[in-house]
Protein backbone atom coordinates (compact mmCIF):
# COMPACT_ATOMS: atom_id res chain seq x y z
CA UNK A 1 0.00 0.00 0.00
CA UNK A 2 1.52 3.30 -1.12
CA UNK A 3 2.25 5.87 1.56
CA UNK A 4 2.34 9.57 0.69
CA UNK A 5 5.30 10.82 2.71
CA UNK A 6 5.08 14.50 3.64
CA UNK A 7 7.62 14.25 6.45
CA UNK A 8 9.85 17.28 7.02
CA UNK A 9 12.94 15.14 7.48
CA UNK A 10 14.34 12.63 7.24
CA UNK A 11 12.31 13.02 4.13
CA UNK A 12 11.20 11.34 0.93
CA UNK A 13 13.81 10.05 -1.52
CA UNK A 14 13.24 9.09 -5.16
CA UNK A 15 11.98 5.52 -5.47
CA UNK A 16 14.71 4.57 -7.92
CA UNK A 17 17.36 5.90 -5.52
CA UNK A 18 16.02 3.67 -2.73
CA UNK A 19 16.07 0.65 -5.05
CA UNK A 20 19.64 1.30 -6.19
CA UNK A 21 20.84 1.98 -2.64
CA UNK A 22 19.22 -1.22 -1.36
CA UNK A 23 20.94 -3.22 -4.08
CA UNK A 24 24.33 -1.70 -3.25
CA UNK A 25 23.98 -2.74 0.39
CA UNK A 26 24.05 -6.34 -0.81
CA UNK A 27 26.44 -5.98 -3.74
CA UNK A 28 27.93 -2.73 -5.03
CA UNK A 29 27.93 -2.75 -8.83
CA UNK A 30 28.62 -6.46 -9.01
CA UNK A 31 31.97 -6.37 -7.19
CA UNK A 32 30.86 -9.06 -4.73
CA UNK A 33 31.06 -6.77 -1.71
CA UNK A 34 28.50 -4.68 0.12
CA UNK A 35 28.81 -0.91 -0.05
CA UNK A 36 28.84 -1.07 3.75
CA UNK A 37 32.00 -3.16 3.88
CA UNK A 38 34.27 -1.64 1.25
CA UNK A 39 37.24 0.46 2.32
CA UNK A 40 36.86 4.22 2.11
CA UNK A 41 40.32 4.10 0.48
CA UNK A 42 39.21 1.62 -2.18
CA UNK A 43 39.04 2.59 -5.86
CA UNK A 44 35.29 1.97 -5.77
CA UNK A 45 34.60 4.48 -3.03
CA UNK A 46 37.12 6.98 -4.36
CA UNK A 47 35.13 7.00 -7.61
CA UNK A 48 31.88 7.50 -5.66
CA UNK A 49 33.31 10.42 -3.70
CA UNK A 50 34.81 12.04 -6.79
CA UNK A 51 31.50 11.92 -8.67
CA UNK A 52 29.52 13.04 -5.62
CA UNK A 53 31.85 16.05 -5.41
CA UNK A 54 31.74 16.81 -9.13
CA UNK A 55 27.97 16.68 -9.61
CA UNK A 56 27.12 19.60 -7.24
CA UNK A 57 29.66 21.69 -9.14
CA UNK A 58 27.90 20.83 -12.37
CA UNK A 59 24.32 21.21 -11.13
CA UNK A 60 24.88 24.50 -9.28
CA UNK A 61 27.58 25.89 -11.58
CA UNK A 62 29.94 26.22 -8.63
CA UNK A 63 32.96 28.38 -9.52
CA UNK A 64 36.56 27.23 -9.09
CA UNK A 65 36.87 29.54 -6.07
CA UNK A 66 34.75 27.11 -4.04
CA UNK A 67 35.33 23.60 -2.69
CA UNK A 68 32.69 20.90 -2.14
CA UNK A 69 32.92 18.82 1.04
CA UNK A 70 30.95 16.02 2.70
CA UNK A 71 31.23 16.30 6.47
CA UNK A 72 29.70 14.46 9.44
CA UNK A 73 27.78 16.11 12.26
CA UNK A 74 24.72 17.51 10.50
CA UNK A 75 23.91 21.15 9.90
CA UNK A 76 23.86 21.71 13.66
CA UNK A 77 27.63 21.20 13.71
CA UNK A 78 27.97 23.85 11.03
CA UNK A 79 26.35 26.40 13.35
CA UNK A 80 29.57 26.50 15.36
CA UNK A 81 32.05 25.23 12.78
CA UNK A 82 31.36 28.11 10.39
CA UNK A 83 31.80 30.71 13.13
CA UNK A 84 34.88 28.97 14.52
CA UNK A 85 36.58 29.07 11.11
CA UNK A 86 35.42 32.51 9.96
CA UNK A 87 34.65 34.80 12.89
CA UNK A 88 37.59 36.53 14.56
CA UNK A 89 37.31 37.85 18.11
CA UNK A 90 37.49 41.40 16.76
CA UNK A 91 35.28 40.65 13.75
CA UNK A 92 31.50 40.70 13.34
CA UNK A 93 29.03 38.05 12.30
CA UNK A 94 25.72 39.43 10.99
CA UNK A 95 22.69 37.15 11.31
CA UNK A 96 19.08 37.22 10.16
CA UNK A 97 16.84 35.41 12.64
CA UNK A 98 13.98 33.66 10.85
CA UNK A 99 13.32 30.65 13.05
CA UNK A 100 14.54 27.95 15.39
CA UNK A 101 17.54 26.93 13.28
CA UNK A 102 18.86 30.45 12.76
CA UNK A 103 18.39 31.13 16.47
CA UNK A 104 20.54 28.10 17.24
CA UNK A 105 23.18 29.28 14.77
CA UNK A 106 23.24 32.68 16.49
CA UNK A 107 23.66 31.08 19.91
CA UNK A 108 26.62 28.97 18.73
CA UNK A 109 28.36 31.84 16.92
CA UNK A 110 28.42 34.01 20.04
CA UNK A 111 31.05 31.67 21.51
CA UNK A 112 33.58 32.84 18.90
CA UNK A 113 33.09 36.56 18.37
CA UNK A 114 30.70 39.50 18.22
CA UNK A 115 27.32 38.77 16.64
CA UNK A 116 24.72 41.27 15.45
CA UNK A 117 21.16 40.18 14.69
CA UNK A 118 20.33 42.61 11.91
CA UNK A 119 16.73 41.47 11.49
CA UNK A 120 14.28 39.05 13.09
CA UNK A 121 10.74 37.83 12.53
CA UNK A 122 10.41 36.46 16.05
CA UNK A 123 7.86 39.18 16.92
CA UNK A 124 5.25 37.34 14.81
CA UNK A 125 6.35 33.81 15.63
CA UNK A 126 8.60 33.67 12.56
CA UNK A 127 5.71 33.77 10.09
CA UNK A 128 7.43 36.16 7.67
CA UNK A 129 10.81 37.02 6.16
CA UNK A 130 12.17 40.36 7.46
CA UNK A 131 12.63 43.25 5.04
CA UNK A 132 14.06 46.77 5.11
CA UNK A 133 17.04 46.15 7.40
CA UNK A 134 20.60 47.46 7.31
CA UNK A 135 23.51 45.07 6.87
CA UNK A 136 26.79 46.22 8.47
CA UNK A 137 29.34 46.39 5.68
CA UNK A 138 32.21 45.71 8.05
CA UNK A 139 30.81 42.29 8.98
CA UNK A 140 32.80 39.22 8.04
CA UNK A 141 29.69 37.51 6.73
CA UNK A 142 25.89 37.59 6.73
CA UNK A 143 24.24 34.36 7.87
CA UNK A 144 20.81 33.37 6.56
CA UNK A 145 18.64 30.27 6.82
CA UNK A 146 17.25 30.02 3.33
CA UNK A 147 14.17 27.94 4.16
CA UNK A 148 12.45 27.40 7.49
CA UNK A 149 10.91 23.97 7.81
CA UNK A 150 9.02 24.63 11.03
CA UNK A 151 7.41 27.94 10.13
CA UNK A 152 7.03 27.53 6.36
CA UNK A 153 8.93 30.61 5.22
CA UNK A 154 11.64 30.94 2.59
CA UNK A 155 13.85 33.66 1.12
CA UNK A 156 12.46 34.06 -2.40
CA UNK A 157 15.53 36.20 -3.11
CA UNK A 158 18.67 36.59 -1.04
CA UNK A 159 19.69 39.94 0.50
CA UNK A 160 21.65 42.36 -1.65
CA UNK A 161 24.98 42.83 0.05
CA UNK A 162 28.66 43.15 -0.80
CA UNK A 163 29.77 40.90 2.06
CA UNK A 164 29.86 37.10 1.72
CA UNK A 165 26.83 35.19 2.86
CA UNK A 166 26.83 32.02 4.93
CA UNK A 167 23.66 30.05 4.31
CA UNK A 168 22.01 27.07 5.94
CA UNK A 169 20.26 25.47 2.93
CA UNK A 170 19.48 22.15 4.57
CA UNK A 171 15.88 22.09 3.42
CA UNK A 172 16.03 23.65 -0.04
CA UNK A 173 19.44 22.80 -1.52
CA UNK A 174 19.12 21.76 -5.20
CA UNK A 175 15.53 23.00 -5.29
CA UNK A 176 16.37 26.11 -7.34
CA UNK A 177 19.32 27.69 -9.17
CA UNK A 178 21.85 29.65 -7.09
CA UNK A 179 24.57 32.20 -7.69
CA UNK A 180 27.09 30.37 -5.54
CA UNK A 181 29.69 33.11 -6.03
CA UNK A 182 27.73 35.29 -3.58
CA UNK A 183 28.23 32.82 -0.73
CA UNK A 184 31.22 32.25 1.52
CA UNK A 185 29.73 29.01 2.81
CA UNK A 186 26.64 27.00 1.93
CA UNK A 187 25.88 24.06 4.19
CA UNK A 188 23.07 21.54 4.01
CA UNK A 189 22.23 18.50 6.07
CA UNK A 190 21.48 15.75 3.57
CA UNK A 191 18.22 14.43 5.03
CA UNK A 192 15.79 16.74 3.21
CA UNK A 193 16.63 17.04 -0.48
CA UNK A 194 19.83 15.11 -0.91
CA UNK A 195 20.11 11.82 0.96
CA UNK A 196 19.79 10.14 4.35
CA UNK A 197 20.96 11.64 7.61
CA UNK A 198 24.65 11.18 8.28
CA UNK A 199 26.45 13.64 6.05
CA UNK A 200 26.37 17.37 5.40
CA UNK A 201 27.19 19.03 2.11
CA UNK A 202 29.43 22.08 2.54
CA UNK A 203 30.33 24.44 -0.30
CA UNK A 204 33.02 26.86 0.79
CA UNK A 205 34.93 29.76 -0.76
CA UNK A 206 38.58 28.97 -0.20
CA UNK A 207 39.50 32.63 0.38
CA UNK A 208 37.33 32.73 3.50
CA UNK A 209 39.73 30.48 5.40
CA UNK A 210 42.94 31.06 7.34
CA UNK A 211 42.01 34.49 8.68
CA UNK A 212 41.34 33.73 12.34
CA UNK A 213 44.12 33.36 14.90
CA UNK A 214 42.47 30.86 17.21
CA UNK A 215 43.60 27.26 17.30
CA UNK A 216 41.02 25.14 15.51
CA UNK A 217 40.77 21.41 16.31
CA UNK A 218 41.88 19.35 13.33
CA UNK A 219 38.48 17.78 12.67
CA UNK A 220 36.73 21.16 12.88
CA UNK A 221 39.06 22.94 10.48
CA UNK A 222 37.60 23.21 6.98
CA UNK A 223 41.10 23.27 5.52
CA UNK A 224 41.72 19.77 6.89
CA UNK A 225 38.86 18.39 4.85
CA UNK A 226 39.72 20.37 1.75
CA UNK A 227 43.28 19.06 1.86
CA UNK A 228 42.09 15.47 2.31
CA UNK A 229 39.16 15.57 -0.12
CA UNK A 230 36.50 14.85 2.53
CA UNK A 231 38.38 11.71 3.55
CA UNK A 232 40.60 12.81 6.44
CA UNK A 233 39.00 10.05 8.47
CA UNK A 234 36.45 7.42 7.45
CA UNK A 235 33.63 9.39 5.84
CA UNK A 236 29.95 8.36 6.03
CA UNK A 237 30.16 6.02 3.05
CA UNK A 238 26.49 5.01 2.72
CA UNK A 239 24.99 8.53 3.04
CA UNK A 240 27.47 9.88 0.49
CA UNK A 241 26.60 7.09 -1.94
CA UNK A 242 22.87 7.82 -1.61
CA UNK A 243 23.61 11.52 -2.14
CA UNK A 244 25.39 10.55 -5.35
CA UNK A 245 22.37 8.57 -6.53
CA UNK A 246 20.09 11.52 -5.77
CA UNK A 247 22.37 13.93 -7.61
CA UNK A 248 22.31 11.63 -10.63
CA UNK A 249 18.51 11.60 -10.37
CA UNK A 250 18.41 15.41 -10.38
CA UNK A 251 20.72 15.55 -13.41
CA UNK A 252 18.61 12.93 -15.22
CA UNK A 253 15.46 14.99 -14.61
CA UNK A 254 16.83 18.09 -16.29
CA UNK A 255 18.89 19.62 -13.50
CA UNK A 256 18.02 22.21 -10.91
CA UNK A 257 16.06 24.49 -13.26
CA UNK A 258 13.62 21.72 -14.15
CA UNK A 259 13.39 20.63 -10.52
CA UNK A 260 12.46 24.23 -9.62
CA UNK A 261 9.58 24.19 -12.14
CA UNK A 262 8.28 20.95 -10.69
CA UNK A 263 8.53 22.27 -7.14
CA UNK A 264 6.66 25.45 -8.07
CA UNK A 265 3.83 23.44 -9.62
CA UNK A 266 3.51 21.22 -6.55
CA UNK A 267 3.60 24.14 -4.11
CA UNK A 268 1.05 26.11 -6.13
CA UNK A 269 -1.43 23.23 -5.97
CA UNK A 270 -1.07 22.90 -2.21
CA UNK A 271 -1.37 26.61 -1.46
CA UNK A 272 -4.35 27.00 -3.79
CA UNK A 273 -6.09 24.21 -1.88
CA UNK A 274 -5.34 25.92 1.43
CA UNK A 275 -6.50 29.34 0.25
CA UNK A 276 -9.75 28.25 -1.39
CA UNK A 277 -10.92 26.11 1.53
CA UNK A 278 -12.52 28.11 4.37
CA UNK A 279 -11.58 25.46 6.92
CA UNK A 280 -7.85 26.02 6.40
CA UNK A 281 -5.52 28.98 6.72
CA UNK A 282 -1.84 29.56 5.98
CA UNK A 283 -0.28 32.00 8.49
CA UNK A 284 2.51 33.03 6.09
CA UNK A 285 2.04 35.91 3.61
CA UNK A 286 2.13 34.76 -0.01
CA UNK A 287 5.44 36.45 -0.84
CA UNK A 288 7.25 34.58 1.95
CA UNK A 289 5.73 31.12 1.60
CA UNK A 290 8.10 28.20 1.35
CA UNK A 291 8.17 26.07 -1.78
CA UNK A 292 9.38 23.19 0.38
CA UNK A 293 7.21 23.26 3.52
CA UNK A 294 3.62 24.46 3.27
CA UNK A 295 2.26 25.07 6.76
CA UNK A 296 -1.42 25.51 7.51
CA UNK A 297 -3.90 25.34 10.37
CA UNK A 298 -7.60 24.63 10.72
CA UNK A 299 -9.83 27.60 11.47
CA UNK A 300 -11.62 25.47 14.05
CA UNK A 301 -9.33 23.61 16.47
CA UNK A 302 -11.89 20.81 16.77
CA UNK A 303 -11.21 19.93 13.13
CA UNK A 304 -7.49 19.25 13.66
CA UNK A 305 -7.76 15.69 14.96
CA UNK A 306 -10.48 14.89 12.41
CA UNK A 307 -8.28 16.02 9.54
CA UNK A 308 -5.34 14.00 10.84
CA UNK A 309 -7.56 10.91 10.97
CA UNK A 310 -8.69 11.49 7.39
CA UNK A 311 -5.09 11.87 6.25
CA UNK A 312 -4.13 8.63 7.97
CA UNK A 313 -7.05 6.83 6.35
CA UNK A 314 -5.75 7.97 2.96
CA UNK A 315 -2.16 6.83 3.63
CA UNK A 316 -0.85 10.38 4.08
CA UNK A 317 2.11 10.31 6.46
CA UNK A 318 4.09 13.05 8.21
CA UNK A 319 1.52 15.81 7.73
CA UNK A 320 1.31 16.90 11.36
CA UNK A 321 2.97 20.25 12.07
CA UNK A 322 6.02 20.70 14.27
CA UNK A 323 5.26 20.31 17.96
CA UNK A 324 6.24 23.95 18.63
CA UNK A 325 3.61 25.42 16.28
CA UNK A 326 0.98 22.72 15.79
CA UNK A 327 -1.29 22.58 12.78
CA UNK A 328 -0.08 20.85 9.63
CA UNK A 329 2.94 20.85 7.38
CA UNK A 330 3.15 19.43 3.89
CA UNK A 331 6.83 19.01 3.07
CA UNK A 332 7.08 18.85 -0.70
CA UNK A 333 10.75 18.30 -1.40
CA UNK A 334 12.29 17.50 -4.77
CA UNK A 335 11.38 13.79 -4.70
CA UNK A 336 7.71 14.35 -3.84
CA UNK A 337 5.63 13.09 -6.81
CA UNK A 338 2.68 15.08 -8.10
CA UNK A 339 0.54 12.00 -7.45
CA UNK A 340 0.95 12.52 -3.69
CA UNK A 341 0.15 16.22 -4.00
CA UNK A 342 -3.06 15.36 -5.82
CA UNK A 343 -4.06 12.92 -3.07
CA UNK A 344 -3.49 15.55 -0.37
CA UNK A 345 -5.47 18.19 -2.27
CA UNK A 346 -8.33 15.77 -2.84
CA UNK A 347 -8.41 14.92 0.87
CA UNK A 348 -8.41 18.62 1.81
CA UNK A 349 -11.25 19.42 -0.60
CA UNK A 350 -13.31 16.45 0.55
CA UNK A 351 -12.77 17.34 4.21
CA UNK A 352 -13.86 20.94 3.58
CA UNK A 353 -16.97 19.80 1.75
CA UNK A 354 -18.00 17.50 4.60
CA UNK A 355 -17.20 19.82 7.51
CA UNK A 356 -17.63 23.28 6.04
Amino acid sequence: MKKHNFSAGPAILPAEVLTQAASAVTDLDGIGLSLLEISHRSPEFKAILEEATALPKELLHIPETHEVLYLPGGASSQFFMAAMNLLAEDGLGAYIDTGSWSAKAIKEAKAFGPVEVVASSKDKNYTYIPKGYQIPQDATYLHVTSNNTIFGTQFSAFPETNIPMVADMSSDIFSRPLDVSRFGIIYAGAQKNLGPAGTTLVIIHKDMLGKVKRAIPTMLNYQTHIDKGSAFNTPPVFPIYVCLLTLRWIAHHGGVSEIQKSNASKATKVYEAIDRNPLFRCPVPKEDRSQMNAVFVTQNSEHESLFLEKCKANNISGIKGHRSVGGFRASIYNAMPMESIDVLVEVMDDFANKHG
